[in-house]
């Protein structure tokens, strides 16, 4: 069975020259910023990034597919590198040090693609975290320098901590009520927003966390991160992984309570 664990190195490489790329523009009055079709900012960082790691990757993985955010998807085969140079660039360009790089390695095997890698490193602040399948999940500077993380063991509603992005998205798609709903009944809820909240769940700092509308780089580096912490990542409809096009994590013990509020 393979270990991963030379693929881990590799994206410790990429995540290392992605974030030399974004500190250098980070809150540079010079950053140039432009406007997607569906209407989100992309900066001239965003790119640099994702063509530094694809660069990396074709001459170290030349046989695997990539799939990036600003790209699109490039190659074919059962390997799969899912990447999002940036999540969260609506902090990056007004200079909130809140946001990372997301790399994952995703496999083929029964059902479509699965997470076996992911690594989330937000350099703004000095935090990375990553995993493997079957090794656990960490956070640290380096492989080197690292410790084991685990999800909550808090097992009630009114103990726990709730992580969302906004109230917004809910609305939009009929499901405020659920959510205002799980809101009343948790002990506390914060809207930290993008991969923060799922890393805090590894972490076992926040219990819960959920968003309704995600894309595959928004969420497969999360998905290995947390179920190798020992928590439970799902779509809204219960599907386990990052295939649904929204998110639902938690330390596992709360996790039909949360589907249950916030699911199909």
């Amino acid at each position: 069975m393979p270990d991963y664990l030379d693929d881990l190195r590799l994206a410790h490489v990429l995540a290392d020259a992605a974030d030399a790329t974004t500190m250098e523009r980070f809150k540079a009055l010079d950053l140039k910023v432009e406007t997607k079709p569906d209407m989100t900012p992309v900066s001239e960082a965003d790119k640099a990034a994702e063509e530094l790691i694809r660069n990396h990757l074709q001459r170290a993985r030349p046989r695997d597919s990539v799939l990036g955010e600003e790209y699109g998807a490039e190659g074919s085969g059962p390997r799969r590198w899912v990447i999002d140079p940036i999540d969260g660039t609506k902090n990056y360009v007004r200079g909130v040090p809140v946001w990372a790089t997301l790399i994952s390695l995703m496999e083929a095997g029964p059902g479509g693609f699965h997470p076996v890698v992911g690594l989330v490193s937000a350099p703004a602040l000095g935090r990375r975290w990553w995993a493997a399948k079957d090794h656990g999940a960490f956070t640290g500077r380096s492989l080197t320098s690292a410790s084991r993380i685990h999800a909550s063991g808090v097992s009630d509603l009114a103990d726990a901590s709730f992580a969302y992005s906004s109230l917004t998205g809910w609305e939009e798609r009929g499901r405020l009520d659920g959510f205002l709903e799980l809101s009343r009944e948790v002990w506390r809820t914060r809207a930290y927003g993008d991969f923060w909240p799922y890393m805090m769940v590894a972490e076992g700092s926040v219990d819960l966390c959920a968003e309704p509308e995600l894309s595959l780089w928004d969420m497969a580096a999360n998905a290995i991160i947390v179920t190798e912490a020992g928590g439970t990542f799902t779509g809204l409809d219960g599907r386990p992984g990052p295939h649904s096009g929204n998110a639902a994590a938690s330390n596992g013990l709360l996790h039909d309570a949360l589907l249950g509020r916030l699911g199909d």
